[in-house]
């Protein structure tokens, strides 16, 4: 079917965020209730819907983002709830979507875009590339051997204000890292399955080093804390952070949280070997504005380079052509022209954008064509902390 039979907008009312609640539900094998509750938290002029004459066959969900490079946050849209309509499937419906809502956000001068995939063909085809790690690790609880109590900890509210303030001081300082918004916040903050959240505080309010959030599950041997969020901001909050989870060693078998796949947590620990991946997904990455994209984020201070682009987008053509990055303290600029001493495809731009692979495994795997010079540059110019986060959408 030709992608230009469906249409692509904003839900007109109720029925049609509902109608589209029910195909999620059966594109996740999630209850109804659950969808809609979750449209309605992303709020209905954030969601795009896909008809095929007046019948929703599929749509998604918009999150207004951002996220942090090189210490600067950089506007973000995340695509969450992507679904389409079981006989829908393999009819192009799909990458008609993704295409719609690239343009859409293109218009808008959208820097990025992120999503979670179960369909890594589909998002290439629309630009998409592997970009970053979610990470979960666990350890048992009983391996934990630092007691170091010395820092006050103390519970605090879950509709807290510290929160918010104590994770953008941590945020600002990891690629990849949300700048969140009530919907990621509402999530963590909720009750799973009636396991309500517990918050506690490290350090004292008038000095506060960081916080965890946490829950319990399950019973008995199958028993677990599930760290569902944490800050820590000095090396006493994290020496804390392990030994109040050691803490729970006579009732929680195991702990679980969320870090990068090469975790400096685990340096406090006595043996590394002790704590172990349970999970290891990545999320994919669209630079939507090429310009935009490269102008807002930060580079490392100090270095005065221009970097010669040659970029090829198909779906998105004000992107493609040769382009200079000009950087100066920390600081680009883009500008039209130049040799194109680097060329590659859009998609392959997103992994060298947020610092997942360098431009020597990028040019191994065949994703660019470089100059020698080209290549140093660009490997001084997107050296940073690999990138990962801690939320899923």
């Amino acid at each position: 079917m030709p992608s230009g039979q469906f249409d692509y907008r904003v839900p007109a009312n109720a029925t049609e965020v509902q109608q589209l609640g029910q195909i999620l539900a059966q594109c996740f094998n999630s209850p109804p209730s659950d969808e809609s509750v979750y449209l309605t938290r992303i709020g209905s002029e954030n969601v795009r819907i896909l008809c095929d004459r007046e019948r929703v066959i599929g749509g998604l969900g918009l999150l207004q983002l951002g996220q942090w490079y090189g210490s600067a946050c950089v506007p973000m849209i995340g695509i969450a709830a992507v679904g389409i309509a079981p006989d829908y499937r393999g009819k192009g419906a799909a990458i008609a979507l993704m295409q719609n809502v690239l343009k859409e956000l293109h218009a808008q001068r959208t820097p990025l875009s992120v999503l979670y995939s179960a369909a890594q063909p589909l998002y290439r085809k629309a630009g998409y590339e592997q970009a970053g790690t979610l990470c979960t690790w666990e350890i048992s609880t009983s391996s934990i051997e630092l007691r170091d109590d010395s820092l006050p900890i103390e519970p605090v509210s879950l509709d807290s204000s510290e929160f918010a303030a104590l994770y953008q001081r941590q945020a600002q300082q990891i690629n990849g890292y949300l700048d969140r918004n009530s919907v990621i916040w509402q999530g963590l903050l909720e009750s799973q399955k009636n396991t309500p959240p517990y918050a506690y505080r490290l350090g004292t309010a008038a000095q506060p080093q960081g916080y965890i959030i946490l829950r319990q599950q399950g019973e008995g041997e199958q028993s677990r804390l599930v760290v569902k969020d944490w800050v820590l901001l000095t090396p006493a909050a994290t020496r804390r952070f392990w030994s109040f989870l050691a803490a729970h060693r006579s009732q929680m078998e195991t702990i679980e949280w969320r870090s990068a796949p090469i975790d400096a947590l685990t340096l406090f620990l006595s043996e590394q070997k002790n704590a172990r991946i349970q999970s290891l997904t990545r999320w994919m990455l669209r630079i939507v504005d090429v310009r935009h994209a490269l102008e807002a984020r930060k580079y490392p201070a100090g270095i005065t380079a221009d970097l010669h682009f040659e970029i090829q987008d198909p779906l998105l053509t004000a992107n493609q052509g040769k382009l200079i990055l000009s950087v100066t303290d920390g600081a680009g600029t883009v500008t039209p022209g130049g040799r194109g001493d680097l060329q590659l495809e859009v998609s392959s731009l997103a992994p060298l954008y947020t610092g997942l692979f360098s431009p020597h495994q990028l040019q191994r795997c065949d994703r660019l064509t470089a100059t020698d010079s080209a290549l140093t540059i660009a490997t001084q110019l997107f050296a940073g902390s690999p990138p990962w986060m801690p939320d899923a959408f």
